[in-house]
């Protein structure tokens, strides 16, 4: 999963996945829980599912508002 958020984006997203103990795992976007495995019956994303996190991370770049530059 990591490597298809990495592939698709590079290093320029902010995309925390935090693995933790007691089969806890959980995907962040710019603060916001985008994945729970706990919230998702215990199960870990399939293509399906790691496809609709993709499109809303997509979303997300998108809709940015540009920063102005200091000049």
């Amino acid at each position: 999963m990591a490597n298809e958020f990495f592939r698709h984006f590079g290093p320029d997203a902010a995309i925390a996945i935090s693995p933790r103990g007691q089969s806890i795992m959980e995907v962040f976007v710019d603060g916001e829980r985008i994945y729970d495995k706990k919230g998702e019956d215990n199960v870990f994303p399939n293509l399906k599912r790691v496809r609709e996190m993709l499109e809303f991370v997509r979303e997300k770049i998108e809709n940015l508002e540009p920063v102005p530059a200091d000049d």
